[in-house]
């Protein structure tokens, strides 16, 4: 198999899945932003959160493609590959408010989402430290016969530990259906690739080094992603071995917070604005109405109804009773 960047693979969407994909991107969204406006205002949620606000393309258009069945795994920015594998919306806000309905029991937070219920094995947010754990979760599904997929979700930083290597080396040399999807947002906190990376190599040349397929997409752009996508999940089901897929991307939030951090001047000057020009919801949006597959009603419909499920779950949140004490020590490992 070739390790050159492939063409765009010719996948034809048809009308419902390109809405679905707007739905997804539009509700991930909307989701996000409010909790970012309730972290700020109410001060309740006292857990670190790391938002996806800019980068949902990249979560919508690969989990797309996944089944109940397929493992997942994030790390700190996880709201948006959560809700995409099927995550439960009201245990995820009891957990950011740290309550016992919450889905890691009130006592991970934002960071620590899980939901195997779905098979989403849960977030870590050591950089790189999921990474072995979804290659490990692929290989015991192989010791036990199962069709199951790994999807390890990781940002451009994570190549930077010795875990991405060796997992990757080992999930090639034992042919596993991993799928490797690193959402580059070009930054590592505020520090950008220009000093932490090579600029005579991408990542996916990294992962070439190591024998997989690998290929990079506009991470903006929702349908780009979903074909890209389509295209490595045929091959990790067809027993090809690990793919790797580098989605450009780029983040509008501060690294850590509800907060901008545009007054720090570490990003380039115009970058942020060339890249919220480009943003996937409005990409998606003005593309169906340009097609005639949506309109400002059903947008105020869409937008009426996530509205309604947010609130709704918020109020369970809200509603929900702390942890007992006695729980403080329940499930660690000593």
């Amino acid at each position: 198999m070739s390790n050159m960047k492939r063409s765009a693979p010719p996948v034809v969407l048809d009308r419902e899945t390109r809405i679905r994909l707007y739905d997804d991107l539009l509700r991930v969204r909307m989701l996000e932003e409010g909790i970012a406006r309730l972290y700020r205002d109410e001060q309740q949620m006292r857990c670190p959160t790391h938002f996806s606000i800019g980068q949902e393309a990249a979560a919508v258009g690969v989990f797309a493609h996944a089944r109940r069945e397929d493992y997942a795994i994030s790390a700190h920015r996880s709201h948006a590959h959560y809700l995409c594998k099927g995550g439960d919306l009201k245990r995820m806000m009891a957990e950011l408010y740290g309550k016992a309905t919450g889905c890691a029991g009130g006592k991970g937070g934002s960071m620590h989402l899980i939901a195997t219920e779905v098979n989403f094995l849960g977030c870590v947010p050591i950089v790189g430290s999921t990474m072995p754990i979804g290659v490990g979760a692929s290989y015991s599904a192989w010791l036990r016969g199962e069709q199951a997929l790994s999807i390890i979700c990781f940002g451009d930083g994570a190549v930077e530990t010795g875990l991405f290597h060796e997992s990757v080396n080992f999930a090639a040399l034992n042919h596993l259906p991993v799928l490797f999807v690193c959402e580059n947002n070009l930054y590592s906190v505020n520090t950008p690739m220009s000093v932490r990376q090579s600029n005579l190599r991408s990542i996916t040349d990294l992962a070439h080094g190591h024998g997989i397929r690998a290929d990079q997409e506009d991470g903006q752009d929702v349908e780009a992603v979903y074909r890209r996508a389509a295209s490595a999940f045929d091959d990790l089901r067809a027993g090809e071995g690990p793919v790797l897929l580098e989605l450009m991307t780029y983040r509008w939030l501060e690294h850590c917070g509800p907060l901008s951090d545009t007054h720090l001047d570490f990003r380039p000057d115009g970058e942020f604005e060339r890249w919220t020009a480009r943003c996937p919801l409005r990409i998606q949006e003005e593309r169906l109405l340009a097609e005639g597959l949506l309109d400002a009603e059903t947008i105020a419909a869409k937008r009426a109804a996530i509205e309604a499920e947010f609130k709704a779950a918020v109020d369970f949140a809200h509603q929900s009773p702390f942890p007992e004490r006695r729980e403080l020590a329940v499930g660690l490992y000593v």
